[in-house]
């Protein structure tokens, strides 16, 4: 593992750095350092603006080909830009499920005329995308998926329910794991559908939080349509896509996260009382793991950039969302009185606090994760049924 970075990829360093300060120094001061983690219905049309500049000069899609509308850059490269983006304090992407999950699956499942039609909206941050995966009797285990897609001749008609589904109230399409054949074993007979949400059919419910916010929500299908060809790959072959989905999402945008949180840790750090030995045992502490998170990431991504499944890449998760929990528990420790009763009730340290509560739930829960790394990993038995 090489931990330098070449002249140009430092020059690309420098371009981004320059781009992102000139930026949030000036037109878009007011949306840096919001829309994060429980912060995320905050300035949502100025963040919206925020992702259109982004999309126009390019800083969308950087890992999609040149083909594509993309810049062709390097898992390095990509890691380095999401690294001074948090470093920059740049705002909470309301394109990221676009960018980050829809985008690449059509890049690499789509046809062109799906490549053609989506690819630009998502690359101009023009138009939002939302997930819907989830159901209440479909969480980790994804293939019991229950809401049905039937053909009636040049449309699909959707009937079913979503559960936490980020984004789904301002978004103006969502990519849907639907049942298309009741007929096959649970992981077949699945499709992944393209779904306009601007559509009678369609109710959106939003989930409270103990936040007392609501990114997510339910979102009930009642006779919703889509057209026959917005079916990405082959229809009753959506499990392979859907996994090709869940697999895009750990990539180099880790490395921004965890400059994301070496944020909260400053933070922290500043307000922790200067006499507390059990305190300072605990900031050294999380300073070690995130150099550890922050090395491991980086030894992951030649085996990222060559489409290698090993152990050391789907360990990500789980340890990083074990950690994110556990630095919100140092930071309400560290706020005492405060990080349980906040005079604004919205204190940035106490959010962290309420929100990574979830981290080891969302994305697949700490034990569906060690199930994975199990199985599909180490290839150790499966659990049994």
């Amino acid at each position: 593992m090489d931990l330098h970075f070449t002249p140009a990829q430092e020059r690309f360093r420098a371009d981004a750095r320059a781009w992102l300060t000139d930026r949030l120094d000036g037109a878009f001061a007011k949306v840096r350092g919001r829309g994060g983690p429980g912060d995320e219905h905050e300035l949502f049309d100025e963040r919206w603006q925020w992702e259109q500049a982004l999309g126009t000069d390019g800083w969308i899609g950087l890992g999609w080909p040149s083909e594509y509308g993309g810049r062709g850059a390097s898992l390095v490269e990509q890691m380095i830009f999401y690294e001074e983006y948090a470093r920059a304090g740049g705002p909470g992407r309301v394109g990221i499920i676009g960018e980050g999950l829809l985008g690449p699956t059509i890049v690499h499942f789509g046809n062109d005329a799906q490549k053609r039609r989506f690819l630009p909206g998502i690359l101009r941050g023009t138009e939002i995308w939302c997930q819907g995966y989830s159901e209440p009797d479909a969480g980790s285990d994804l293939a019991n998926v229950q809401t049905r897609a039937e053909r009636d001749g040049d449309e699909w008609v959707l009937h079913g329910q979503k559960v936490w589904t980020s984004l789904a109230h301002w978004a103006q399409w969502i990519f849907v794991l639907a049942r298309t054949d009741r007929e096959a074993p649970k992981h077949k007979g699945l499709s992944y559908l393209l779904v306009p949400m601007d559509q009678p059919g369609i109710e959106i419910r939003p989930i409270a939080q103990i936040t007392g916010h609501s990114e997510f929500n339910e979102t009930f299908f009642d006779g919703a349509r889509t057209a026959a060809e917005n079916v990405v790959g082959e229809v009753n072959g959506g499990w392979r896509d859907a996994m090709g989905t869940l697999a895009i999402e750990r990539g180099a945008s880790t490395l921004g996260q965890q400059l994301a949180f070496e944020s909260e840790l400053r933070e922290i750090t500043a307000l922790a009382p200067k006499g507390d030995a059990t305190v300072r045992q605990r900031l050294a502490d999380a300073w070690i793991t995130l150099r550890v998170m922050r090395y491991h990431a980086l030894r992951t991504l030649p085996m990222l950039e060559r489409g290698t499944v090993d152990p050391a890449t789907s360990i990500h998760k789980l340890f990083w969302a074990n950690f994110h929990r556990a630095l919100g528990e140092l930071a309400v420790d560290v706020l005492g009185a405060r990080g349980v009763a906040a005079p604004d009730g919205d204190d940035r340290l106490t959010r962290l606090f309420l929100y990574s509560r979830a981290d080891t739930i969302y994305g697949g829960s700490n034990q569906i994760q060690r199930n994975v790394i199990g199985e599909q990993a180490l290839g150790l038995p499966k659990e049994p049924r």
